[in-house]
């Protein structure tokens, strides 16, 4: 009976769209030149999905990440973010939907030197207005869950590059979005903290049915996701599953 209830949760999950592009287009103006970033892609990312994005550089996958992410707005064609047009939102929707739906993990860490891992954690918490009592519990709790429970008050610049990475999955985690978009999370670490950060990507994705999208130059980071959509000149070129 479990495995049923199990099997039609996921089906349920599976069914609902949470991110869609619409021939959506991205051209750049460098002044002298335009440069077309994106060239007519349309994809459709349900609740639960593992998508990985792969392609050389210049490919679009950072462009293309940015507009699910609503970190930019395409030129043409149309996103829409949980059924909802991303054409008709304003920016200050547009930043509400990056700070309650979406969790960020980035190559570079992007963290505050000069505040502790814990501090780091709590800034998003912050910005949406919880106080800081509950912060301070919240921010604890996520840096537990990735390990660095013993190292809420060191500085990033005290931890390793392994270490700084995991507070900053435990940042994306604090306000418990539904989507989680990596660029490069492995890009900057050793091969053994690497496959770390992997293991609690694949956590989220299995025990916490978060939504994965997640940009990488590595075949075997790839092939740890459900799809890899292959990117050139702005398009997609190939869509591959992954059977695990």
């Amino acid at each position: 009976m479990k495995a049923a209830v199990t099997r039609t949760q996921t089906i349920t999950k599976k069914e609902k769209s949470v991110l869609r592009a619409e021939n959506i287009d991205m051209t750049f103006d460098m002044g002298a030149v335009k440069v077309k970033a994106i060239d007519g892609i349309s994809v459709d990312i349900k609740k639960g999905d593992y998508i990985s994005i792969m392609g050389p550089s210049g490919s679009g996958k950072t462009t293309l990440l940015n507009i699910m992410s609503a970190m930019l707005r395409p030129t043409s064609g149309e996103v829409y973010i949980e059924n909802k047009p991303m054409s008709k939102m304003d920016d200050n929707e547009l930043a509400k939907v990056r700070g309650h739906t979406i969790g960020f993990i980035f190559q570079t860490f992007n963290l505050i030197n000069r505040i502790t891992a814990l501090e780091n954690v709590m800034l998003p918490l912050w910005f949406q207005g919880i106080p800081k009592q509950e912060r301070e519990v919240i921010a604890k709790q996520k840096l537990e869950a990735v390990g660095l429970g013993d190292r809420i008050k060191h500085r990033p610049n005290e931890l390793s590059g392994g270490q700084r990475q995991r507070v900053a999955i435990a940042r994306a985690l604090a306000v418990d979005p539904s989507i989680i978009v990596a660029d490069e999370p492995t890009g900057n670490l050793d091969s053994k903290s690497g496959e770390q950060i992997l293991e609690i990507i694949d956590r989220l994705y299995r025990e916490e049915e978060k939504t994965i999208i997640m940009i990488t130059h590595e075949n075997y980071v790839a092939q740890r996701a459900e799809k890899t959509i292959h990117l050139k000149d702005g398009k997609i070129i190939n869509t591959e599953y992954h059977k695990h």
